[in-house]
Formats: structure tokens, sequence, C-alpha cells
């Protein structure tokens, strides 16, 4: 009976690094998403906040393409800022896709994107009585006209 419980826990204890490499390595080897680079405006009568981000995606040895993504939020308060563009980037550069955010009003928000967009994935045209507008000035930028 002695030698059943030792070889049972000698299994046991050989299993141990196995399970922890099983669990630990995955958390290891793959990166979150690291924000590449950052843009704030606030609206004319400071109401409003725009915040441009881009984000590289990581993954278990590679890492991703960025995405960028643009929110709206009350500059007063504790509510979570709501999403208004994303623009996945075809580039893997970090420099690939920039935003520029724009009050024209403190009710009317233009956004300029240049650069490796592959597709908006989301665009919002108002929020909380802000119209948004979204303008690709890639092509403007070579010479073409502009979406």
């Amino acid at each position: 009976m002695a030698n059943e419980f030792r070889s049972g826990q000698s299994a046991w204890i050989l299993a141990i690094p196995l399970i922890a490499a099983v669990v630990c390595l995955p958390v290891l080897g793959c990166r979150g998403s690291q924000t590449i680079w950052s843009a704030e405006a606030r609206s004319p009568d400071g109401k409003m906040i725009a915040t441009a981000r881009a984000f590289a995606n990581g993954g278990f040895g590679i890492s991703g393409a960025p995405a960028t993504f643009v929110y709206l939020n009350w500059a007063a308060g504790s509510q979570s800022p709501t999403e208004i563009l994303i623009l996945d980037d075809e580039s893997d550069t970090p420099d690939g896709t920039k935003v520029d955010m724009k009050w024209l009003t403190p009710t009317r928000l233009e956004l300029t994107y240049r650069g490796t967009v592959q597709h908006v994935g989301f665009q919002a045209v108002k929020f909380a009585g802000v119209d948004i507008s979204v303008r690709d000035t890639s092509s403007a930028m070579s010479g073409g006209s502009s979406h």
C-alpha cells in the first residue's frame, strides 16, 4: 500500500510542471493590445472629448495589424467612452494610419484619416447630439480625390 501511494504521489509531482506550463505559457506567450499612439480633442464648449487610439494586436509569437479606434465621451462624469469610429489597418507599422479630430462647432466633429486603412469597421454619424463626419484624406494627399 505504501508503494501505491508513492507511485501516485510521484506521478502527481511529475504532472505539476506540465500543468504549470499549460496554464502559464499562453499567458506569457501572448501579448495583449498595446497602445501605439493616442490623441485627444476637446469640444469648443469643453463638454465633450474625442479620443483616438491605435492599438497593436498581439498574439502567440506574432503581432497583429494595428486597429484605430475613436471614442466620444462627456468631459465630466465617470461614464465609459463610446466608440464612434473603428479603422482596420492593413499595415503592421506603428504609423500606418493617422486620425485627425477637429471640432467645427460644439455639436460638429470632423474626423479625417489617412494611411493604410484596410476598411472602416464602424462609423457613427451622431452621438449625444454631436454630428460626426468621417473623411479619408489619403488619396487627397497623393493627388487624387477624397471620398
